[in-house]
């Protein structure tokens, strides 16, 4: 039986959830594991919550890895494993191994996601899985003097085979493997493969399952999010990152990003329900890669007033902050700013300016209790200070009752309701006992 604080941070959780429910459904995700993951103990899990996207409306491309598969076979037979700069080389004998691998992970794969017993995850679930020649492979060829031989990579994906399969709600698994027109089978790397499936049918998300968190190398931390061109830099910064085997999966996330893919995500596999802490909570538990940046600072729009009411509403209600009623907030919403996160306001702030005193008001600083750290508060204050030196005004006041010494660490002096604007005296409240802070903004010369 849950205690009440667990069944509280179900309720939380499940209701925080909702909006990437509705938001997942019907969106195409392309998703992308090695054969670790598969010849894991903890695999079943993964296979749960796999079933768990397709019932909840997410059309999802499997695309599975074989590798340790690969090198077990071909150590059972006493042959070594051959590679050239990280790229195996398949001769004849590994390609029959190759062969037995991809045929008995899709099979392993596919009975998973066949079951159906009582009292399990998987209770009453009855999923199709279409798997096929749904990719098209040409050779490697001779690289550097090397023959790749049976090593390929991809030609070509079969949208419209694929669409058909997930317009039917079936989960459609790829293997690392493609086939010629002259009939040849050819060894594909699997990150290769989900990344050019994601390509083709325009995926919403391309989710790449690693062995390790996306760690930076100078300090070890996990990286949250990345623009792709911040992640280029780092691919091009030696040492910038904690693992070199971390490098495909980062390099096939900024394709997929420069080529239509909106989102990529690397997630440490190793984390039990890693795919659902990434997709069902805001700030999730692996590294996001998009062409944008996930937060961003920006001047606000009327269809921001909700989020904003929502925002400031327990500030309101602390005392923090003047109440607003929504025909003031839609009147004045071209004063504020606004910070967004993957869609929620976590920030904001108003400047009212008053021209013929030169001075302008710095207003509802607010930020979302979950989100108070990483100098936000500083980036709105210091945008605001901007804008109001562009709009000419010398001197900016703020009035507080709570806040003071926040104010005072940057910049800001005491002074008295005379030193504020006629206008903004007139309205002032002498019950809510604010104190008055002004700090000059000083212009460039010239």
């Amino acid at each position: 039986m849950l205690s009440s604080t667990s069944t509280e941070g179900f309720v939380r959780w499940f209701r925080d959830s909702s909006p990437y429910i509705h938001a997942h459904r019907g969106k195409t995700f392309v998703v992308s594991f090695g054969g670790e993951a598969v010849a894991d103990s903890g695999f079943p899990n993964a296979i749960h919550d796999f079933a768990m996207l397709n019932g909840l409306g997410v059309r999802l491309v499997l695309v599975h890895g074989i590798r340790p598969q690969i090198d077990a076979r071909l150590r059972f037979h006493g042959i070594e494993a051959r590679y050239h700069q990280g790229l195996r080389i398949t001769d004849e004998t590994a390609l029959e191994c190759v062969k037995e691998a991809a045929g008995t992970v899709r099979v392993e794969i596919e009975a998973l996601l066949s079951q159906g017993l009582a009292n399990s995850p998987m209770s009453g679930v009855r999923i199709r899985v279409a798997s096929g020649n749904f990719v098209a492979a040409k050779p490697v060829g001779v690289r550097n003097g090397v023959d790749f031989q049976h090593t390929g990579e991809v030609r070509r994906i079969d949208v419209d085979g694929i669409r058909g399969a997930l317009d039917r709600g079936d989960i459609v698994l790829l293997s690392a493997i493609g086939y010629s027109p002259t009939g040849e089978v050819f060894n594909l790397s699997a990150e290769q493969v989900a990344t050019a499936a994601a390509i083709a049918l325009r995926a919403d998300k391309l989710v790449l399952l690693t062995e390790q968190d996306c760690n930076n190398g100078s300090d070890g931390k996990l990286i949250r999010q990345l623009t792709t061109g911040e992640a280029e830099a780092l691919l091009k910064d030696e040492g910038a990152l904690t693992s070199e085997e971390l490098i495909p999966h980062l390099k096939a996330a900024v394709r997929a990003c420069r080529e239509g893919v909106q989102r990529a995500h690397l997630i440490n596999r190793r984390i039990d329900g890693a795919v659902l802490l990434e997709l069902f909570t805001r700030d999730g538990i692996g590294t996001l890669i998009s062409r944008t940046p996930f937060e961003t600072m920006r001047p606000a729009q009327v269809q921001d007033v909700t989020g904003v009411l929502d925002l400031i509403a327990p500030l309101e209600q602390a005392g923090i902050l003047v109440p607003r009623s929504r025909e003031r907030l839609e009147t004045d919403i071209g004063d504020f700013v606004v910070i967004e996160r993957d869609g929620l306001i976590i920030g904001c702030a108003a400047l009212h300016v008053f021209k013929e005193e030169r001075m302008g008001e710095l207003a509802c600083l607010a930020l979302h209790n979950d989100y108070r750290g990483g100098k936000r508060g500083e980036r709105l204050l210091e945008y605001l200070e901007a804008k109001a030196r562009t709009l000419h005004a010398e001197r900016l006041f703020v009035l507080t009752t709570q806040t003071s010494h926040w104010f005072r660490e940057r910049g800001f002096e005491p002074a008295t309701t005379d030193d504020l604007p006629k206008a903004r005296r007139a309205s002032y409240n002498a019950q809510r006992g604010s104190k008055v802070l002004i700090k000059p903004l000083k212009h460039p010369q010239g």
